[in-house]
């Protein structure tokens, strides 16, 4: 990932929050093309020493290269929006405010009853908001099995990991402001939700 230093984020803590804010990923691996499927992935464990886990329909495309101990790169982005130079004090250069974690991970796949307490986990995280929330144990066993033989559940062992969170840094902090002004005058997709990150990098 290319990462200027003062963007540079290096911190378990961030990477374990990141991932857990935002779980649905791009899993990157290199078969006979590279391939990249969009699949919710899961951190287990704690911020100093943990795993993920996903898994993957059996007829895509990728699930052939799920093998044990192959490569793969796991991209999770964060709000991210165009930042017009029209809102700085002085003409400058428009550019893009964003944050992403990547990882490098090896694959290991999970035996059928690792797959159904993975299951049993993302259910849970997800429908946790609910106002009526429907857990896997509440879901028919005849549909649980039909289903679980057509997805492959898989481990992923993180052996690299890098953090991005490109917010303004350096900036004059009237034109910080401005950015956050603009970006929740706008309200464009994550635009609310970036200005908070930008909030929070800067101390505001």
């Amino acid at each position: 990932m290319y990462r200027p230093e003062k963007y540079r984020k290096d911190e378990n803590a961030f990477f374990y929050e990141f991932i857990k804010k935002h779980p649905f990923a791009t899993l990157v691996m290199n078969g006979q093309r590279l391939l990249a499927t969009h699949i919710p992935v899961l951190p287990k464990g704690s911020a100093t020493d943990f795993l993920l886990f996903s898994h993957m329909a059996n007829h895509n495309e990728q699930q052939q290269y799920l093998k044990e101990g192959a490569d793969a790169l796991i991209i999770f982005q964060g709000p991210h929006a165009y930042v017009s130079a029209s809102w700085y004090r002085e003409k400058d250069i428009s550019t893009w405010d964003y944050s992403a974690v990547h990882v490098n991970a090896k694959i290991r796949i999970q035996s059928r009853e690792e797959l159904e307490l993975s299951l049993k986990e993302l259910v849970a995280f997800f429908e946790k908001g609910e106002e009526k929330p429907l857990f896997y144990d509440e879901i028919p066993a005849k549909m649980l099995a039909d289903h679980l033989p057509l997805i492959t559940g898989f481990w992923l062992q993180p052996v690299k990991i890098e953090g991005i969170s490109k917010h303004h840094q350096s900036y004059h902090p009237e034109d910080v402001n401005r950015v956050m002004d603009q970006l929740r005058k706008r309200g464009k997709g994550g635009d609310s939700q970036l200005a908070d990150d930008l909030a929070k990098t800067h101390n505001l």
